[in-house]
């Protein structure tokens, strides 16, 4: 434990929370994204997203459990799987990694839930950035965010456009929406369950698109 507290010292990845971020529990179903509020709002603040977004993410990216070992386990079946709590590829977290000089390494994601928050959170930012300003108005901002995580710029983007999305991405968006409120209450007590960037001032347009600010 105390070398890989070091580590994370080393990498710049501690956040004013890391005593929050432990490691997830070994026991399958024992993991619980609420126990990272405190990591998820100071992250989510820094990166300037929106907490809930990050947490909502989390929740959707729950399906397996995240213990250490687990994960090594799991990339030894399936090579090309994803690491952290929040489930990022390699490729992905490369990208961010050259945006924003992250020191650490992508199986550092695994061994590091802060990092892997943070990490996260910056992505999310990168996919904010890249999304137009209007967009169809079957989708909010976040919803389209989050598709983006899933799915990729490109597919973000096109759906943004009014591109319907397939079955996997369907599936997600409808999981998404499910679990925002349960993110909402895993944040009351460790920050502010509420978008903190967009805010709900969105005005329709003649072509049945929104324009966010």
């Amino acid at each position: 434990m105390a070398e890989r507290s070091t580590a994370a010292a080393k990498r710049g990845s501690r956040t004013g929370d890391r005593e929050d971020a432990r490691t997830p529990p070994l026991r399958p179903g024992g993991y619980e994204p609420a126990d990272y509020a405190a990591v998820v709002v100071h992250s989510a603040r820094e990166a300037g997203v929106s907490p809930l977004l990050v947490m909502t993410v989390l929740h959707n990216e729950a399906y397996k459990p995240h213990h250490p070992l687990l994960e090594r386990l799991w990339q030894w079946w399936k090579p090309g799987a994803s690491f952290g709590l929040a489930n990022m590829h390699r490729a992905t977290f490369e990208r961010v990694r050259r945006a924003h000089g992250l020191p650490g390494r992508w199986q550092d994601l695994r061994d590091d839930p802060a990092f892997a928050i943070r990490t996260a959170a910056l992505h999310l930012k990168d996919l904010d950035r890249s999304l137009p300003r209007r967009h169809v108005r079957r989708y909010t901002r976040d919803e389209l965010l989050a598709l983006g995580y899933n799915t990729g710029e490109r597919n973000m983007r096109a759906f943004a456009r009014g591109v319907p999305p397939g079955p996997m991405a369907r599936s997600y968006l409808r999981r998404f929406r499910a679990y925002r409120e349960r993110a909402a209450e895993a944040l009351a007590d460790g920050g502010e369950p509420h978008d903190t960037v967009h805010r709900p001032t969105s005005s329709c347009t003649a072509g049945g698109e929104t324009s966010s600010s």
